[in-house]
């Protein structure tokens, strides 16, 4: 299904479980596809009913030149949400995604009841950094890119243990439209929410991965430190910790979202 965002953006989602239990927006990680949740919607539409889609930029959605922001990120989550005719939901997302969830959690609280944010930091990276990204894979591609991105993600057991779900996100990573990437670089590039973050009074569950790389556990206890409303959960992880301990991913989420 696609929902056209008001600045005429086609963003493609799907829908799983009841329309009438509580809403639930997945929003992916970089890179990624709607798909990267599938261990998630398998436990929780029991009792939620599960939106994921697929960022501007990714999947199916439309990839726009860019640059993107942060700011249009966010209102594309508003647009999902608008389409259902949803007025209240929960909200988990994961490293761009879990940017997102705290710009929402910052910008748009009135349409959201607790919003769980994974592998994310208020501010990612470095402009330099990202900056330098988008440039080479626009002028590249994904290909190398996505060769190093297991040892960012995963931990080398995890690796070894799980070769083909790994391959399948790597070659996933390497056929993303390389403009769609970058340009969420350049969103990434210009974010920096700690300024922010004492503005948050929704309840916010804060996922850290004890071997995370790119966003540390001490990414997360800041934003803990800086939000009186925000609790910490850290697993056996590295950067995508929703695949890599998904029974503990999902308990966490379960228990913050139904308490």
């Amino acid at each position: 299904m696609f929902v056209k965002t008001d600045d005429k953006v086609q963003l493609y989602y799907q829908t799983a479980g009841d329309p009438a239990n509580p809403a639930l927006l997945l929003s992916n990680s970089l890179g990624t596809r709607w798909q990267m949740w599938q261990p998630q919607i398998d436990a929780l539409t029991k009792y939620f009913y599960v939106i994921s889609y697929d960022s501007r930029g990714h999947g199916e959605s439309d990839k726009p030149a860019g640059p993107y922001s942060l700011t249009r990120l966010g209102q594309d989550a508003l647009c999902v949400l608008g389409a259902l005719d949803i007025k209240k939901a929960h909200f988990c997302g994961i490293s761009m995604g879990g940017l997102t969830g705290l710009w929402l959690a910052i910008f748009a609280p009135e349409w959201f009841l607790k919003i769980a944010v994974a592998n994310t930091a208020a501010k990612i990276g470095t402009p330099e950094g990202w900056q330098s990204r988008a440039a080479v894979v626009r002028q590249q591609g994904l290909a190398d890119l996505a060769k190093s991105a297991p040892q960012r993600w995963f931990t080398p057991g995890f690796i070894r243990k799980q070769a083909a779900l790994v391959e399948q996100l790597t070659d996933t990573l390497a056929e993303q439209d390389k403009e769609g990437y970058a340009a969420c670089c350049d969103a990434l590039a210009e974010t920096d929410l700690r300024a922010d973050l004492a503005r948050i009074q929704l309840p916010l569950l804060v996922i850290a991965g004890s071997a995370d790389p790119v966003t540390t556990v001490a990414d997360a206890d800041a934003i803990v430190q800086a939000c009186p409303s925000a609790s910490l959960v850290s697993l056996k992880a590295s950067h995508i910790s929703n695949l890599e301990q998904p029974a503990a991913f999902n308990r966490a989420l379960s228990q913050f979202l139904r308490s």
